[in-house]
């Protein structure tokens, strides 16, 4: 006997009860590894860099395939054409400030930094045209006439080349007295006398034992803040501070070096192209007249101080190590150093007092 609401239910389901002896179905089980695999005998290679399309540019009046995503300076360097750069280095991010690498693209309507600036197809280059040579020749005067250029052989070697004449503005002011330049209000101008040519000279900063600061050599090229900061160290302690001629590099709040977030890494005297950096060493060497690089040896060699494996490039002269370096090609260290593979080889110096006998 059935009621209305029995006809519009579904029909049970079939459910069957398998028998006590029947075993259930075997499922898929995953493979357990007692013994972990033994590890690789090598240090596994990087992913192989994907294959870049061909770009077809004339180079001064040369036809050329360079890979896409180049810049100027890269083609210009796979061609053989010395291009001036002072604030260009393989390992830190082109900021175009010291614009002595510009050169003519037809079509632009200003001179273009090569050391940044992307190759495009079509694109027709000039590297030593007359608007090109001009303008270097003026930015050399600038840094020529205002400031010390005397341990920059690759700047004076650009004036000489470029026919540069930094004298034409005049004789040097005379220096800044201690304090007086970082007093100055950056971004004030302050009208020359008009019968010297301004500059920066002042006093060296020697606040540490490890290193000074000469900034009557400093051109602002940026490369010490760049490594200071995200491109190697990513400590932040220096800045440039203000606009103009007053422009200079400074620390946090313009406070000494010793109370700053510096940890003396040295990577801004590895990357500076003038001296303004320079180790201790080597300045009291040069004071003294004994720095001599022609007799200097250059040994690289395994940072011993932790197992990372920094490469040292050790500079030598009189059987003691002078200053230390690192190589710009190294794969670990891509030049850049800590404190103590750049500064700790004083105790290898260090012969200690004799001891008297028991």
């Amino acid at each position: 006997m059935t009621d209305g609401l029995s006809q519009d239910r579904d029909p049970a389901p079939d459910v069957r009860v398998p028998a006590a002896d029947t075993a259930p179905a075997a499922q898929p089980t995953s493979e357990i590894v007692l013994k972990p695999a033994a590890r690789p005998s090598r240090i596994p290679r990087p992913p192989a860099e994907p294959v870049r399309a061909p770009v077809e540019v004339t180079i001064d009046g040369v036809a050329l395939v360079v890979p896409q995503g180049s810049t100027i300076l890269d083609a210009c360097r796979a061609e053989g054409i010395d291009t001036p750069t002072l604030c260009y280095l393989e390992n830190l991010t082109p900021v175009n400030v010291c614009r002595v690498c510009v050169v003519e693209v037809t079509g632009a309507r200003v001179l273009v930094p090569a050391c940044s600036r992307r190759v495009e197809p079509g694109m027709e280059i000039q590297t030593d045209s007359e608007r090109v040579r001009h303008s270097r020749r003026m930015v050399l005067e600038f840094l020529g006439s205002s400031v010390d250029l005397s341990t920059a052989p690759a700047a004076r070697g650009y004036i000489e080349r470029y026919a540069a004449e930094p004298g034409r503005y005049g004789p040097p002011a005379e220096p800044a007295a201690p304090g007086k330049r970082d007093d100055r209000e950056p971004g004030h101008h302050h009208a020359p006398s008009g019968s010297t040519a301004e500059n920066v000279f002042q006093p060296v900063k020697v606040d540490n034992n490890l290193y000074v600061r000469d900034y009557s050599k400093c051109i602002l090229c940026y490369k010490c803040v760049e490594a200071c900061g995200e491109d190697a160290q990513n400590t932040f302690a220096i800045a440039i501070a203000g606009r103009g001629f007053d422009a200079r590099v400074s620390t946090e709040q313009d406070v000494v070096l010793p109370e700053s977030a510096c940890v003396y890494c040295g990577n801004c005297i590895g990357v500076c192209p003038t001296g303004a950096l320079m180790f201790s060493s080597e300045f009291e060497m040069r004071a003294a007249g004994t720095w001599d690089e022609s007799v200097q040896t250059v040994t690289d060699t395994i940072c011993p101080y932790c197992g990372v494996g920094c490469t040292l490039s050790l500079h030598v002269q009189d059987n003691e190590i002078v200053k230390v370096t690192s190589p710009l090609d190294s794969s670990i260290t891509e030049g850049h150093l800590c404190v103590k593979g750049r500064f700790g080889f004083e105790f290898v110096q260090s012969r200690g007092e004799p001891q008297p006998d028991a």
